[in-house]
């Protein structure tokens, strides 16, 4: 879905939430893009670092956790979260510190797995998580909701999953 969502926009600074091995904060890099790549994971960060193939200086790989320190606001002209398990909370604090981190005229495109594609035996509760039709919800006036739709997966799923739809929002953020 980055793709489809991301091509055509004016390469800026991206923040790739929960990067993993990196294939996000590559491709972004690969067209132009300058990316934080964020994870928790210190394994994960150190393989995508190995791995990488993009132009010396566009992506810096980075341990943090977002749901505890948030991103610089106003920073990003591309904030992808790409199936990141965000915690729902009452105040919204981890997910407003994600929001404040688009740029004015910036883009959110947050990219889930559908609900209804998910076993009923799961070990935990997929509701104690935003899906991306919980966040369009809870976007302000300064927001502009650009897609927020359920899609066909355009790459199978692995073997053993169940995905084969996906939930996509692409916002954008208002010029200030």
């Amino acid at each position: 879905m980055l793709v489809a969502e991301v091509t055509g926009l004016a390469p800026g600074q991206a923040l790739d939430v929960g990067c993993g091995e990196g294939g996000d904060a590559l491709w972004l890099a690969g067209r132009g893009w300058q990316v934080t790549a964020v994870d928790i994971s210190p394994t994960a960060l150190a393989r995508a670092a190995a791995a990488a193939t993009e132009p010396a200086g566009r992506v810096s790989w980075a341990r943090a956790d977002l749901t505890a320190t948030p991103p610089p606001a106003g920073s990003f002209d591309l904030v992808s979260v790409q199936y990141f398990p965000l915690p729902r909370r009452p105040d919204h604090g981890p997910l407003r510190g994600l929001l404040s981190a688009v740029a004015p005229g910036g883009t959110l495109l947050v990219v889930g797995h559908d609900l209804a594609d998910l076993p009923p035996d799961l070990p935990f509760d997929p509701g104690d998580y935003y899906q991306p039709a919980d966040i369009a919800a809870l976007l302000g006036d300064d927001w502009t909701v650009l897609v927020n739709e359920t899609r066909p997966r355009v790459v199978p799923a692995p073997p053993g999953t169940h995905h084969t739809h996906d939930t996509v929002l692409r916002a954008l953020r208002a010029k200030v």
